[in-house]
């Protein structure tokens, strides 16, 4: 059936509170309504499993289409900070951080320490960035979150790894969009798509702008995503992703307590020794084309081959409040995996193995920034070369007795070479971090189907990324070590009562050579290595669902997600002080986020959503903190079934009208910490 749809929304400023309201009319066809998926009927691709969550001895956050239709799909930030453990900021409109069990305290900005992946093949770069801002959020059709270290697939990093997936159509048609909202915001799109017996297409252009809450705030994002599905035959698949986006975003500055306090609203003003981020018109310029195509043959029923290629360009331009930075990036890779399945008697297995390698090249030029033009003086001018090469191994056996059993490693092979054209010392400078053999094994015990107990030992290693190496300040630091660490956990899984699904995760996780954020006395940001932290972590995730069938109300649902984290800093001396047994910096000691769903037969519903964010230290002395603060959001509308379906339904973001620091800036040099 071709359907074509027409969506407007609107929002509105009352109080401090945004509204929102939005209308979407199908003209040819029928909407199919979101219905409740109950956790037994979600399978999860993590760690090459396929396989039901509560079957897979990990941690995995699962976000789907339905979730991120809870909020606006102007941003991904809502969504992803349901999760435990898990962490999303946006210091200003498009300007994101995010965090997996305290890996913020390596991001100032950006996204660093977690692995992304694009339908299957990397985003994060070979210089270990990744720019998530690029993404319209209506073109993520579901997201796994995968906590702690993930080597034995997905190579290095303490963090964790995200694996993204486009939305695919289900039929053929079109839909409209176009969005309203506070301070100047406005999004609309198109999206064209088709499923076909042996080709399947989605493209979607979006244009999103908004003038943000904050002077100097302002965002342009033109994005143009395209997924195309060929079944050749039924043994070849070829895959192909291709991602134009224009983004541009103004960057205001941290502010100070006082600052914050008078208005929350301003940018950083100018002083008698340091200009503003109005007079130095600081902003974020990014224009990437990412492009990749992924070809998958299946040898037998048994044995499964994938090849992905990769390739990105980057034209990157940073006029900060200090300097004037521009970026020319380019990077290539490919990923091979081998998937082989095998059953004897009383049990069965599959072994996964293979390896990606990326090649990451870039000139790096900083200047002086004069009223957002680059000056004549030239601070530093670098080409950084990098190379990483990763290969993986995993076995997974289903053995008697409902015991599950993986194990897996990777070989990590890095190296940075950066030819310094100006600055000091001048000439080529490389630092190579020796292939690292990073283990995980993982057991699961299943004993009824309604609840599985599994526990894990990972190991993680994460070297600096070229950001890190090559920070702010200009100076080359060859002396960075990579992060290294164990992380031990014990979870849970379950139904209770046929009607409440929960995940309980208990983890415990000693890192070597962590990776801090310092500021110098201008304000650049550059990194050491603590002595190491302690981190001892609690995240559960419930739901209950309802279905009544004699009733007004057609479903209920009820969910929450808690988090608890007790994290240190562990024999960590710095600059004279000793910071040993302090709040590790940037993390919420708690953080609860719950929502209520209610559906009437009638077609009316509604939906609750709330988050608690308890206060966090700004610095490794933890002599300054954020408050805490608590979001609370609803929704409600009205649904018309029959040929011409209509849903309406109204909004309303922050009704406490709440003042928080969504992104704080950590050891900020003169307690510029907020960011309202």
């Amino acid at each position: 059936m071709t359907t074509f749809k027409f969506s407007l929304s609107f929002s509105f400023h009352l109080v401090s509170i945004p509204l929102v309201l939005l209308f979407t009319l199908p003209v040819i066809g029928q909407v199919k309504e979101d219905s409740v998926r109950l956790l037994q009927e979600v399978t999860v691709e993590a760690y090459s499993a396929d396989r039901n969550p509560a079957d897979i001895p990990a941690s995995i956050g699962l976000i789907q289409r339905a979730d991120l239709n809870r909020f606006s799909n102007s941003s991904l930030v809502p969504s992803f900070n349901m999760l435990p453990g898990v962490r999303m900021d946006e210091r200003s409109p498009g300007s994101y951080r995010f965090s997996i069990r305290g890996s913020l305290l390596r991001s100032p900005f950006g996204v660093r320490n977690v692995k992304f992946y694009w339908n299957g093949l990397p985003l994060t770069d070979g210089g270990g960035n990744t720019y998530l801002n690029l993404l319209d959020a209506g073109v993520l059709g579901r997201a796994e979150v995968i906590k702690g270290p993930a080597a034995s697939l997905y190579g290095a990093g303490t963090g964790g790894a995200v694996l993204l997936r486009a939305t695919m159509p289900q039929e053929t048609g079109a839909e409209l969009s176009a969005q309203y909202g506070s301070f100047g915001a406005f999004r609309y799109g198109a999206v064209l798509q088709a499923k076909g017996e042996n080709v399947t297409t989605r493209i979607q252009f979006s244009h999103q702008q908004a003038d943000g809450y904050r002077t100097q705030s302002a965002l342009t994002r033109n994005s143009l995503n395209a997924d195309m599905t060929f079944l050749i035959d039924p043994k070849n698949t070829l895959m192909v992703t291709l991602l134009d986006t224009d983004l541009s975003y103004q960057t205001p500055g941290g502010l100070t307590a006082a600052q914050y306090q008078i208005d929350p609203s301003q940018a950083r003003p100018s002083t008698t020794t340091s200009p503003g981020a109005v007079q130095q018109q600081a902003a974020v310029y990014n224009k990437t084309f990412y492009s990749g195509v992924n070809f998958e043959h299946h040898w037998s029923a048994a044995w499964t081959t994938a090849l992905g290629l990769v390739g990105s360009t980057t034209d990157f331009k940073n006029p900060s409040i200090r300097n004037y930075e521009t970026r020319t990036e380019k990077n290539i890779g490919a990923r091979l995996t081998n998937e082989y399945e095998f059953q004897r008697v009383d049990w069965k297995g599959k072994l996964t193995f293979g390896g990606e390698i990326q090649h990451f090249y870039s000139p790096i030029k900083v200047e002086n920034n004069v009223g957002g033009i680059p000056g004549t003086l030239v601070i530093s001018n670098d080409e950084i070369t990098s190379d990483l090469v990763m290969g993986f191994a995993q076995a997974d056996a289903d053995l008697p007795s409902d015991i599950h059993i993986t194990l897996g490693a990777s070989v990590n092979y890095l190296q940075y070479v950066d030819n310094r054209l100006t600055g000091t010392p001048l000439g080529s400078l490389s630092q190579k971090f020796n292939p690292v053999l990073s283990p995980r094994i993982a057991l699961l015990k299943r004993f009824s189907q309604s609840f599985s107990m599994y526990v894990s030992a990972s190991q993680g290693f994460s070297p600096p990324t070229v950001a890190e190496v090559v920070p702010s300040t200009g100076i080359y630091n060859p002396d960075l070590k990579p992060e290294t660490g164990w992380s031990y956990e014990v979870g849970i899984s379950g139904t209770l009562l046929q009607e409440i699904d929960f995940h309980l995760a208990v983890y415990d996780f000693q890192l070597s050579n962590a990776i801090v954020i310092q500021r110098d006395t201008s304000g650049a940001d550059y990194f050491v290595n603590a002595g190491g932290t302690n981190q001892k972590g609690v995240e559960l995730n419930a739901a209950w669902t309802k279905k009544f069938i004699s009733s007004v109300l057609s479903t209920l649902r009820l969910y929450t997600s808690l988090t608890y984290n007790h994290y240190r800093f562990d024999n960590y001396f710095y600059d004279g002080n000793d910071y040993s047994g302090n709040q590790i910096t940037g993390v919420s000691p708690f953080a609860v986020a719950f929502g209520l769903d209610l559906t009437s037969r009638a077609g009316v519903y509604a939906q609750i959503t709330g988050n608690f964010v308890d206060r966090m230290p700004l610095n490794d002395a933890n002599t300054d903190y954020a408050s805490d603060y608590f979001l609370l959001g609803t929704r409600a509308g009205y649904r018309i079934s029959g040929r011409i379906p209509i849903d309406f339904f109204a909004g309303v973001d922050n009704m406490l009208n709440q003042r928080y620091s969504l992104g704080n800036d950590l050891n900020a040099t003169g307690g510029r910490f907020y960011n309202a």
